[in-house]
């Protein structure tokens, strides 16, 4: 009896025998390969590729066996066109409007008010702003011409402008800065709106009903509670979506094709590069305008880490140990 017992306790305390574990390299390393491998190969590779065309001159004229090797030429050449100017500060202003009165700001104020009120009605009123981005591209613009179109077909000329007096053409060549900010900008605020939604909703209650305990308005929980807590998703939103504006184009093409004034910058590489009326594509001057556009991503990433104090955001919670 004492020996079985005896035994069963040195069994017990003895530590279970497992496997040799087959020395493969830090963990880490294989949860992040794939991850790597799909960065490396669609977002590093293009923009290598991307800088390389730039320096040549490659076109439909040398085709992709006769090109030389142009340098800075490119680039040059990009800094001697009238245009130059006049396309970069269209794109500025078209980025800026876009980003901070819908991307953000419409963005931020629909989750604030959905998550305000009855969790269904804001459920729906969230819905509904999803819409446009579920709608093809091509119908989606051309419910915005027939907006803007001049009567008997122009919804607001017809229906509003019209009785007040107001203008009766079309409105899209006078406006058409407006309506390519209006187009993107309600596609944009859907995707701020989820994100935002998440965040708000993510938020400890504990720490919003000691808010109401303690009197708070909601303007003051929203200024002091909500807003500090989102800083990771209003950088993201905010860095994700200037890239975005910067880099799309597609809703201006079909709603403008770049006239009256909205060639906008990712616009420009795209006609000059792949679709010139004559068929001359310059392969070389549209990559160059292009590696221009992942320099401004890269400067206004590093503007928005600064300004949302990035460095402040990757530091570890601090954790009172009793």
């Amino acid at each position: 009896m004492k020996d079985s017992e005896a035994r069963s306790g040195t069994a017990l305390t003895q530590a279970p025998q497992f496997p040799r574990r087959l020395n493969t390299g830090p963990a880490w390393f294989w949860f992040l390969l794939p991850a790597g491998v799909i960065t490396l190969v669609f977002f590093f590779a293009p923009v290598i590729i991307t800088l390389v065309i730039s320096a040549t001159n490659m076109s439909t004229i040398t085709g992709l066996t006769r090109w030389e090797w142009v340098g800075f030429g490119n680039y040059e050449r990009l800094l001697s066109l009238p245009q130059t100017v006049r396309r970069f500060w269209i794109t500025l202003r078209y980025v800026l409007f876009t980003l901070v009165f819908f991307n953000v700001g419409m963005a931020l104020l629909i989750a604030l008010i959905t998550t305000h009120i009855p969790r269904q009605l804001g459920t729906f009123f969230r819905a509904v702003w999803l819409l446009p981005r579920i709608t093809p591209v091509v119908a989606y613009v051309f419910m915005w011409q027939i907006m803007a179109a001049a009567p008997p077909h122009g919804v607001i000329t017809s229906n509003i402008l019209e009785p007040l007096g107001g203008p009766t053409g079309n409105l899209l060549p006078a406006n058409a800065f407006l309506f390519i900010v209006l187009v993107n900008g309600f596609i944009g605020a859907s995707f701020g709106m989820i994100i935002f939604t998440s965040a708000i909703e993510s938020i400890r209650q504990d720490i919003m009903v000691a808010s109401l305990v303690d009197g708070a308005s909601k303007l003051q929980r929203i200024r002091y509670i909500i807003l500090p807590q989102i800083r990771w998703p209003l950088l993201f939103v905010t860095t994700y979506q200037t890239l975005s504006l910067l880099t799309s184009y597609e809703q201006i093409l079909v709603l403008t094709g770049g006239r009256w004034g909205t060639e906008v910058w990712a616009l420009w590489a795209f006609n000059v590069g792949l679709d010139d009326y004559y068929g001359f594509f310059q392969y070389g001057l549209g990559a160059a305008i292009a590696a221009v556009l992942v320099i401004m991503g890269i400067l206004f990433a590093l503007l928005y880490m600064r300004y949302f104090r990035f460095n402040e955001l990757l530091h570890e919670p601090r954790i009172d140990v009793l």
